[in-house]
């Protein structure tokens, strides 16, 4: 392929993704925008050092897929009200916060290609933003006025730390098991969307059959997104603001390298992954299990498994759903598992 053709075919792909964004935002743009307001005034605050962290932060939002789901969800099961707006606030801002201690914790400079909150201050001061954010997002739950969201959310963040401490704990194991990282995944991410599914659905009005299937529902995709994001760690041309190899710079087994240890695991690769989980694998060593991961194919199968959560999510929304926005929904499933960043 010469140049020509692969910048024609890159900026297609980009259109289209740019174009599946859009449509899935369309049937709550309106919504989207006063989510947008109430979520900045949040990141606001006359404390300067506070402040300056809270606009860093602010200065880096992203797709926002999170409060997108939330606002789908109410749509799907009636309208989006202002507790709908208050709840999306306080799940933007409890993920947010999850992501500034974790940065702590895992003493990254970067996020997505910026500089980290602990990196432009220190880490003092990034838990105590970080708390910060908790004790807001807790406020905007309040103000829903309902008991059973403001346990969902507070639930939420003890389930976020529970798999944070999971996932240091593993570090020390031997094995190499794919119950132990969906776990993982279960608690860090997939428990976010389905919070988000969830709390949607419930101040919309919806039954408890329709919250127990969208909650479901964002399980099952925010397991996709974060399989997605581990297949990203092996692709040095993926637009993640990382290079190759950095959950196992940060002592992180992923399923890619998890099933071809499985498969076809030496002694010498099985002490190599083992240096990775005790972050004393050099350089060198973790492009050699990255290789051996692509030789075994490991990201094929957690392409694979992507695939399936995304069917399975895909498969739960309703059939006699409002068809904008079950179109939305399903192209939100689409656009989490073939997303370049």
């Amino acid at each position: 392929m010469n140049w020509l053709s692969f910048l024609c075919k890159f900026a297609s792909q980009t259109l289209n993704i740019v174009n599946h964004l859009e449509s899935i935002q369309a049937p709550v743009k309106g919504e989207l925008k006063q989510f947008a307001e109430m979520f900045s005034a949040a990141l606001s605050h006359e404390n300067p050092l506070l402040n300056l962290a809270l606009q860093h932060l602010k200065n880096r939002t992203g797709k926002q897929m999170r409060p997108l789901m939330v606002l789908l969800c109410a749509r799907l099961a009636g309208q989006v009200n202002e507790a709908v707006l208050h709840a999306a606030v306080a799940l933007e801002l409890l993920h947010t916060a999850s992501l500034v201690h974790d940065d702590v914790v895992d003493e990254s400079d970067c996020r997505r290609g910026q500089l980290s909150v602990n990196a432009l201050t220190n880490n003092k001061v990034a838990v105590l933003v970080g708390d910060y954010l908790l004790s807001v997002a807790l406020m905007h739950a309040a103000q829903t006025g309902n008991t059973a969201v403001v346990s969902v959310v507070a639930q939420l963040g003890q389930t976020l730390a529970d798999g944070e401490l999971l996932q240091l704990a593993n570090t020390k194991s031997e094995d190499f098991n794919e119950k132990t990282y969906y776990e993982v995944i279960r608690k860090k991410t997939a428990s976010l969307f389905s919070a988000c599914a969830q709390v949607g659905t419930i101040l919309a009005g919806g039954n408890e059959d329709e919250v127990e299937r969208m909650r479901r529902f964002g399980q099952l995709t925010g397991t996709c997104f974060q399989l997605r994001d581990d297949i990203f760690d092996f692709d040095d041309k993926a637009d993640t603001g990382k290079p190759a190899g950095n959950d196992m710079k940060e002592g992180k087994l992923t399923l890619p390298v998890i099933h071809a240890l499985n498969k076809a695991a030496t002694p010498e690769m099985t002490a190599l992954a083992l240096a990775v989980r005790r972050g004393e694998a050099t350089a060198e060593q973790i492009a050699e299990l990255v290789s051996f991961t692509r030789q075994q194919e490991g990201i094929a199968y957690a392409e694979w498994a992507m695939d399936e959560f995304r069917y399975m999510a895909s498969g739960l929304i309703p059939d006699n759903a409002d068809k904008d926005v079950a179109d939305a929904l399903r192209l939100y499933v689409d656009y989490v598992a073939q997303r370049n960043k």
